[in-house]
């Protein structure tokens, strides 16, 4: 990462770290620890159960607590990091989510397990807003855009990593320790990251002028609630209705929230999403395409894991293995895509979706009849994976590479919390269509029928993602 450049600081520009490969991997290396606790307790589960003598609602809370938090207070995280500090910011953060994390390892009983997980998620919530306002604030031109490919790639190499590596843990039952590994792994690493952070991270001070907009906050939360928890806990639940109610409630505080921040911004204030930051060229398609792109990836995951465990009988460190390759493919290409021609760069999003789209439902079709999951199977993911990585970089280097410094952490809120509702969703909605199609237990042939059913799904997602990258193309300085 030593080729990674900055400029020297301007008024509200970017600051020059002193050394910015080492700052790059401290924050990745937190937003890393953030994504892979997404993924990594959901095969232990099984084991909780056992231990803790848990209730199905309450593996399920385990589960949705962390991201349920998360979801909900991103924006907030945000713009806490800009009033009072990036840097700051990133380490309570950080030193909140590996104490929750140590707490989850050590919990007696699954009522403290699920409190400490959603104490995991706000720690998140504090934490990872804050890396992509110090890209923004400490790189620029090819830079950032290279430290944007690195986080993508991260993004992605969480998600599978934390399967692999929760089967592994759970597997070795170290020390007769069952499923708490998969929590404590967290504290060498976030305390390392602690310790770097104080040397590393720039003293950048807050801007304690700045509105704090808390009727905004307070309904935006309310409203990323109401959508998050029956999403994230309807499919198991049977979608109840009060379920239903939360969702349509959700939506109409969402029009609540918009009524609000034009309230404020008529009024000379500063609201929690402003007009201006949404207005950066090239942010609103390119964020739609971003959600969707993830909502298929993160849906087409949760099947295909489901399909391995649930149909053909595969552990759940072989089903996090095979999950590898499209993640890994995603990652390469979200990191390299710059190495492509530059004729093909100002419409690599919509080529990319164009080939993405049908190789889902090709895929869905190779893996339709059941069978064992072989190497001309794998090679086609990890090809999907390589060209859903050349939509989504790009597609977010160009959401945002023309907001102002000042609007950093505002915009980068607004970005993390479409990626993570793209994930919430992606995993509800098309694990819905895919468990409508195949009661689990189920014979493999029927999960594969599942299968090919979701990935048509994804196929008209992913349709779409193109048509809205289509409309980022005039964003110039994207490479």
């Amino acid at each position: 990462m030593t080729d990674l450049q900055t400029r020297p600081a301007a008024s509200g520009g970017p600051t020059r770290p002193a050394r910015p490969g080492l700052l790059l991997a401290l924050v990745l290396g937190g937003q890393f620890m953030a994504v892979l606790d997404v993924s990594i307790v959901n095969v232990a589960v099984p084991t909780i159960r056992t231990d803790l003598h848990a209730s199905g609602a309450a593996l399920q809370l385990v589960i949705a607590g962390y991201t349920i938090a998360y979801a909900v207070l991103l924006i907030t995280g945000a713009r806490l990091g800009a009033r009072f500090g990036y840097g700051r910011l990133f380490q309570l953060g950080l030193a909140g989510f590996t104490a929750a994390s140590l707490a989850c390892g050590l919990a007696p009983a699954t009522g403290w397990l699920i409190g400490f997980r959603l104490l995991q998620g706000l720690g998140a919530a504090l934490m990872v807003p804050q890396v992509m306002s110090l890209i923004q604030r400490s790189f620029t031109g090819q830079a950032r855009t290279r430290a944007l490919g690195l986080y993508s790639a991260v993004l992605a190499g969480g998600l599978a990593v934390g399967q692999a590596v929760g089967g592994l843990l759970v597997s070795a039952d170290l020390f007769g320790t069952g499923w708490r590994p998969v929590f404590l792994v967290n504290v060498p690493l976030g305390l390392a990251l602690l310790a770097a952070g104080a040397r590393l991270l720039p003293r950048l001070p807050g801007d304690r002028t700045r509105g704090f907009d808390l009727p905004g906050l307070v309904v935006l939360a309310l409203a990323l609630g109401m959508l998050v928890a029956p999403l994230v806990l309807g499919r198991e639940l049977g979608w109840p209705l009060w379920g239903r109610a939360m969702l349509a409630g959700g939506v109409l505080m969402l029009a609540v929230f918009w009524r609000v921040e034009r309230r404020i911004a008529a009024r000379g204030g500063e609201p929690l999403i402003s007009g201006r930051v949404l207005g950066a060229p090239g942010l609103l398609p390119a964020a739609g395409a971003i959600f969707l792109i993830m909502a298929a990836f993160s849906g087409f995951m949760f099947a295909f894991a489901l399909h391995q465990q649930a149909g053909l009988g595969s552990t759940a460190l072989r089903a996090g293995l095979l999950s590898v390759p499209v993640s890994v493919g995603f990652g390469l290409s979200s990191l390299h895509w710059q190495r492509l021609p530059g004729r093909l760069h100002p419409v690599l999003p919509v080529l990319a979706t164009a080939v993405v789209a049908p190789g889902y439902l090709l895929l869905g079709l190779l893996l339709r009849g059941g069978g064992a999951v072989g190497l001309f199977d794998v090679t086609v993911m990890t090809g999907l994976g390589l060209a859903a990585g050349c939509a989504y970089a790009p597609l977010f280097a160009r959401a945002l590479g023309r907001v102002a410094p000042r609007d950093a952490a505002d915009a980068s809120g607004v970005m993390v919390t479409v990626i993570q509702l793209g994930q919430v969703i992606g995993v509800a909605l098309l694990g819905t269509v895919f468990l409508g199609e195949a009661a689990l237990p189920a014979p493999p042939r029927a999960t594969g029928h599942a299968l090919l059913v979701t990935s048509a799904v994804i196929a008209l997602a992913l349709a779409g993602a193109g048509v809205l990258a289509a409309r980022t193309r005039r964003v110039s300085g994207t490479g």
